[in-house]
């Protein structure tokens, strides 16, 4: 029961439509501070409420932290009365929890109020900004090494990142053994992205900064901040340059690959030019020579093209961005704002999910057009999406973040061949091209101690792993050739179980502090089926 919660704010709640991951965190972090909205005669210190609540994820001037900055501009598709019911009862699928249990009505309204009251100065952070922050933790003359200098397969090297106390460990996937480990900047979110030739990776942390760092030589070259509240970043198939997805400022930027200094800030605002949008996320598209992005607050895709002569003669409106050719958008527009992706492995096609629609589309890239619609219902977590031959054919398969099963769709006619039921809501789904398994997690629900393993041509759940009672285990990487798999324990006093992927029998334990990701070279840059990109 929640308590001080009316019967007309349960009723409410109980009528909250689906909302995003992303902004179900933001919301609800936000929530934790607190205004001078009542309706009893009483004052409530909203600022003090927020510090003790929210400050700690979302930072204490509300820019954002691990959680998004919460701010007016941030909360353009949550209305007050959605979000009083966010603070109370938090949002499924998130990492939002509830805060009826010790806040009143009183305080969750000082809360809401506050979180909607604009800053005195919201900072644009322009391209001047951005290069004062700037760094290199290197000097031209130091002459780095174009050879690793470890005893290690560099192609078989997981970056683990451990969210506990903000480091990444550079573990050896052959022996199992950490090679080395380093501190990161605070929260990083989204998968590392490596260059073509592994030997650099970059870095994107929730508060904006973005870090490039040489495996080969154990060690960071350069950092820059790039915004404010940052959601993640993408490296161009040719290797020139970094693109950071910001959620604060409403902005994309564009990073020189070889030394992050900033080269373009492109506004991120609707075709009408009246409404911007955060950026959901960005994507790599090097087969088009392109950039795809995801606006979360706007019924349009973007694809940016960095190098003018890839450019398609395609449907939609192409514009230069700021007069530079070299960064021209390409605005596709769509029902509904989409904010996840599955892309075909040729990127032609992309499935997106409309999650306050309750539906998923086809877009072809190259026609601008959506071209079907799949019947897959529960939030799909299509970031997550894998592929592999089932039955002479291609199909994907994805998670849900608010339903008990993953979907096996059919790339080609997009018709769900199958629902498999699962113990409860699932956020990584991953597999290898010579492994018959897919594993995915429970990560959200009572069962969140369990993994799921999925034979790829039954369709059936062969096995049901528990790597530890009683805590979260979550985020399966496969090694290069696919025997093993590891799984986090995602926990502070977490661990990296790792299993036989053939036996499916534990063989190695590593304790780290919540370890939320870990990312294999060679699946990533070969874009390996079984793994997100």
């Amino acid at each position: 029961m929640i308590v001080g919660m009316t019967g007309a704010s349960r009723q409410r709640q109980r009528q909250l439509p689906c909302l995003p991951a992303a902004v179900g965190l933001a919301c609800a972090l936000m929530l934790f501070g607190g205004s001078l909205f009542a309706g009893e005669q009483r004052s409530v210190d909203a600022q003090a409420l927020y510090n003790t609540h929210c400050a700690e994820c979302h930072g204490g001037d509300r820019l954002g932290g691990t959680g998004p900055a919460l701010l007016p501009e941030n909360l353009g598709r949550l209305d007050r009365e959605d979000a009083h019911a966010v603070i109370g009862e938090g949002l499924p699928a998130t990492q939002m929890p509830g805060f009826g249990h010790v806040l009143d009505d009183d305080q969750v309204d000082a809360l809401v109020e506050f979180i909607y009251t604009p800053l005195d100065d919201t900072p644009e952070w322009r391209l001047a900004d951005m290069n004062a922050t700037w760094v290199s933790h290197v000097e031209d003359s130091e002459g780095l090494s174009g050879k690793p200098q470890f005893d290690a397969d560099p192609e078989n090297i997981f970056l683990v990142v451990e969210t506990g106390d903000h480091h990444v460990t550079v573990l050896d996937g052959d022996r199992f053994e950490p090679i080395h480990r380093f501190k990161s900047r605070h929260a990083l979110h989204g998968g590392p992205k490596y260059s073509a030739d592994g030997r650099y990776v970059f870095l994107a942390s929730r508060d904006g900064w973005i870090s490039r760092y040489d495996l080969y030589n154990l060690r960071t070259t350069h950092e820059i901040r790039a915004g404010i509240n940052t959601r993640n970043l993408a490296l161009s198939g040719d290797g020139r340059y970094v693109l950071v997805g910001n959620y604060l400022p409403h902005t994309l930027v564009v990073l020189d690959a070889h030394d992050l200094t900033a080269v373009e800030r492109i506004p991120v605002v609707d075709e009408a030019g009246e409404n911007s949008s955060r950026v959901s996320a960005v994507y790599q598209a090097a087969p088009r020579g392109s950039f795809i992005v995801a606006l979360r607050d706007a019924p349009e895709v973007w694809e940016l093209f960095h190098d003018p002569d890839t450019t398609p003669e395609t449907a939609g409106s192409v514009e230069g961005v700021d007069g530079d050719a070299d960064f021209a958008v390409r605005r596709i527009p769509l029902q509904d704002p989409m904010d996840d992706f599955f892309f075909t492995p040729d990127y032609r096609r992309l499935l997106g999910a409309a999650r306050d629609a309750g539906r998923s589309v086809v877009l072809d890239l190259d026609t601008g057009e959506e071209v079907a619609t799949v019947p897959i219902a529960g939030m799909p977590h299509l970031a997550s999406g894998i592929t592999w031959e089932y039955q002479g054919r291609q199909v994907m398969a994805t998670p849900h973040l608010r339903e008990a099963a993953v979907s096996v769709v059919d790339v080609e006619t997009w018709e769900v061949i199958r629902e498999i039921e699962t113990k409860g809501p699932g956020f990584f789904l991953r597999s290898h091209e010579n492994s018959p398994y897919a594993w995915v997690d429970v990560f959200f629900g009572p069962n969140r101690d369990l993994m799921h393993v999925i034979d790829k041509q039954s369709l059936e759940i062969v096995e049901t792993l528990q790597p530890e009672a009683g805590k979260t285990a979550a985020h399966v990487e496969f090694t290069r050739d696919g025997s093993h798999a590891l799984v986090s324990i995602w926990e502070m006093d977490g661990a990296l179980v790792v299993y036989d992927a053939e036996t499916l029998e534990e063989v190695e334990r590593l304790p780290m502090r919540r370890p939320s990701g870990k990312y294999n070279v060679s699946n990533k840059i070969y874009r390996s089926p079984g793994t997100s990109h």
